[in-house]
């Protein structure tokens, strides 16, 4: 399904009603692209633990945010879902985004949660990036 979100374009494959994490990552992943940092935040632990890998390793809320606040200086233009994988307290997605800038990246996000419930929090996030084109051309 393509959408349009405030200013970005939003390519996602209908996923199953009956899968609230899998609903919960589509929003989480678009809210990261869309700077929406408090949404972002309130799906996160307090002691968080997310590794950029490659780049770096943030701990706790507080590293989080800092970062999340440092990444709003670039606007995602284009947003691609290809994949949102859910079992158990685990859960994966992967696509494409591009800012307006012109960079484009693939991403691969492997979250674990706190537990099993709908309402578990986020408690460990691997991020892969792979830059694809520049703005240099």
């Amino acid at each position: 399904m393509d959408t349009l979100v405030e200013s970005i374009t939003v390519h996602c494959a209908e996923n199953c009603g009956n899968a609230p994490k899998k609903l919960l990552l589509k929003d989480y992943t678009i809210s990261l692209a869309k700077n929406e940092i408090e949404f972002c935040l309130d799906q996160l632990h307090e002691q968080i633990s997310w590794d950029i890998i490659g780049q770096k390793q943030l701990k706790g809320i507080d590293e989080v945010k800092f970062e999340l606040e440092q990444m709003n200086v670039n606007h995602v233009k284009t947003l691609q879902i290809d994949n949102i994988i859910t079992h158990g307290n685990s859960a994966s997605v992967n696509g494409m985004f591009s800012y307006q800038q012109g960079q484009s990246y693939a991403f691969c996000d492997v979250y674990q949660f706190t537990g099993f419930s709908k309402t578990a929090k986020i408690k460990k996030i691997s991020s892969y990036l792979v830059q694809l084109t520049s703005s240099d051309g």
